[in-house]
């Protein structure tokens, strides 16, 4: 109903220029005076011929179906053509009927200028008004050897690329069509193209563009703000269909005239997540790291450099940069060179194992918010090294929660993972073992009077981190298949790195003023199916499952689950009111015993005695069930037990 009567109020003021035009037209021939002295019922007959003429053509031509604040030289030329046409078949009409006896010639002329004024001015006011400016009103009307493509989203993000197409960025793209959802656009036009709708006709749509000789040859999404679902189903249509989607950059670029060109890109794999985006504190998490001195263990890492990239806008008062992989560690301190050239930063070479490297760093740097992210994560080689995954991922992170409580740092985030969660994998098992540990300091520093506060934040899978499978699939995609599942049901959480990184962020900052333990959790939506992950993503690179790329089943690998859990059955989730994060409930550790059998697996680790070294992570994880391949006759590292 909005649609309708949006479009028989643009109607209805083009009529009434038309009546209005003809009678200012007259005035301006004949002077006010005369004008008032001429015959009513002649001025009556014309009024109303006019008008009926100009409401037919204006129906025919579909001038009123135009966006205003898109107003644009096609626009300009269409109600031109229109206005002409209503002319030259309103004046034959006229000398039938009064042999122009009463009406001079002219002034048909004067109605022709005076009527296009009247219905552009307002559209190019409305423009100016809106846009602030009438930039960009002129767009080329030649096709040539451009592209076809359906826009997805009829806003402004769409005319902001059916503008460059007219000899910008986008020059190479022709827009037949557009597609929405919304009732009050469709049917209208923006620059001429029709806005088609919905996406769900999106086939029909297709056809009918191709019988006109419009065949479109690519669908491009203008806007984030899609649901995911909707976007995923879509892209199944439009595979269907032997049409690649893909997805505009960010338009902020063109709103400054930066850009040069539009590069359209594939859609993204986390566009389809179906995970909405929660809100964030950004002042709760600016109070967290602004003006303090903020540490970061494995900064060059996947999870470790996205929260530099995050924290340093809030200007912490300096960076310590932990890693022991020499690279990693010299790309994101170029990087943050490059960008946040103002925030004080030192890069230190260093394993979190070697416990004097972390005490000498924290001794000179004395930080007051650490975040450790160092940690072998892939199972797989975890699970073929055990002892390495202990001493990276239990000693390492003792040795960075002690020197935290030994030079008074005033919140330390361990960053976890579901796999701690009934741990079926090493990985898992010594992830828990440090959320173990942690929670006990934390406990004992309450108990002491510390001022220390052990936050862990736990989340699931990180799209397109290092050793994920979105990586693996897009290489075996990229070679031409088989894209290798594990399972038909194996299902995963997944979420993006910029995401867990605000919501680790913003779990920290809740109750920083508090000394303690806390586990978060961050919401991770509906698991995903690693089997719908594998087609979609072959869909995106615009081939068909089963078909160009062959999807086959290799069975779990050493350690896997058929799916993970985000908490465990003694830890009750609750509600934070941030939106994303939930706290799971404590399980007690006590901290001198747990500290003992750290000490224990740390010696076995480092005489490489794995079966001991298995034996004791039980010990600590009794719920840690290693599934039958999963012995230690799949790891790598010998076992020197025996002697």
């Amino acid at each position: 109903m909005l649609r309708i009567n949006r479009t028989y109020a643009v109607a209805a003021h083009d009529v009434a220029m038309a009546a209005i035009s003809f009678v200012l037209a007259l005035i301006l021939r004949w002077g006010p005076g005369e004008f008032l002295h001429e015959s009513l019922n002649f001025l009556a007959q014309g009024i109303v011929g006019f008008t009926l003429v100009c409401a037919i053509v204006f129906w025919r031509t579909r001038i009123y179906r135009g966006f205003w604040r898109y107003t644009s030289l096609r626009d300009v030329i269409n109600i031109g053509s229109a206005v002409t046409l209503a002319m030259l078949i309103f004046l034959p009409i006229l000398f039938a009927v009064t042999r122009l006896e009463a009406f001079p010639r002219s002034a048909i002329f004067i109605n022709w200028f005076v009527l296009i004024a009247l219905l552009l001015g307002p559209r190019l006011l409305y423009r100016a008004f809106v846009e602030g400016s009438l930039r960009g009103i002129t767009q080329r009307t030649s096709n040539g050897d451009r592209i076809p493509v359906i826009l997805v989203g009829a806003g402004d993000d769409a005319e902001l690329f059916m503008r460059s197409t007219a000899g910008g960025g986008a020059a190479n793209y022709r827009v037949v069509g557009l597609i929405d959802d919304d009732p009050a656009k469709i049917g209208r036009h923006i620059h001429g193209v029709r806005i088609f709708g919905p996406a769900s006709d999106v086939a029909a749509i297709t056809r009918d563009l191709r019988l006109r000789g419009m065949q479109p040859r690519r669908l491009i999404l203008t806007s984030d703000a899609f649901d995911p679902e909707w976007v995923n189903n879509l892209l199944t249509a439009a595979g269907s269909l032997g049409m690649p989607m893909s997805r505009l950059p960010r338009l902020t670029d063109f709103r400054s005239g930066e850009a040069r060109e539009i590069e359209v890109k594939p859609v993204a794999i986390e566009d389809l997540l179906g995970r909405p985006q929660a809100a964030l504190d950004l002042a709760a998490m600016k109070s967290l790291v602004n003006g303090k001195r903020v540490a970061i263990t494995g900064a060059g890492g996947t999870i470790g450099s996205e929260l530099c990239r995050q924290i340093a806008p809030f200007e912490p008062a300096s960076l310590t940069l932990i890693d022991n992989a020499e690279y990693n560690l010299y790309a994101i301190d170029q990087e943050l060179a490059d960008t946040y050239a103002a925030v004080p930063r030192v890069p230190y070479m260093g394993d979190v194992r070697d416990r004097g490297r972390i005490d000498s760093a924290f001794a000179k740097e004395r930080p007051e918010v650490v975040f450790h992210a160092a940690a072998l994560k892939h199972v797989p080689m975890v699970e073929a090294n055990p002892n390495e995954g202990v001493l990276t991922n239990v000693i390492g992170t003792r040795n960075v929660a002690d020197a935290c409580v030994a030079f008074d740092v005033a919140t330390m985030v361990l960053i976890s993972t579901d796999k701690a969660v009934n741990p079926t994998n090493v990985m898992g098992a010594t992830k828990r073992i440090a959320e173990s540990y942690c929670q006990a300091l934390g406990v004992a520093q309450v108990a002491a009077g510390g001022g220390t506060r052990l936050v862990t934040v736990r989340f699931g899978n990180v799209l397109g981190s290092s050793g994920s499978v979105v990586p693996l699939f897009q290489k075996q995609i990229a070679a031409g298949g088989p894209v290798t599942v594990t399972d038909p049901g194996v299902t995963r959480y997944f979420m993006t790195t910029r995401e867990a990184v605000q919501l680790v962020l913003q779990a920290s900052a809740r109750n920083a003023e508090q000394s303690g333990s806390e586990i978060y959790v961050l919401d991770m939506g509906e698991p995903v199916r690693i089997e719908d992950l594998a087609r979609q993503m072959i869909r995106l690179a615009g081939r068909i499952p089963d078909k160009d790329i062959e999807i086959t089943f290799t069975g779990l690998r050493p350690g896997e689950k058929m799916f993970e859990e985000l908490f465990h059955g003694q830890e009750p989730p609750t509600a934070t009111g941030t939106p994303g994060v939930l706290h799971a409930a404590s399980r007690a550790v006590d901290l001198a015993s747990i500290r003992a059998q750290i000490d224990d697996m740390e010696a076995t680790s480092l005489a490489r005695r794995t079966e001991d070294t298995l034996g004791r992570i039980r010990a600590v994880v009794p719920e840690y069930q290693a599934p039958a391949s999963a012995t230690n006759k799949t790891a790598s590292e010998p076992d020197v037990s025996a002697g």
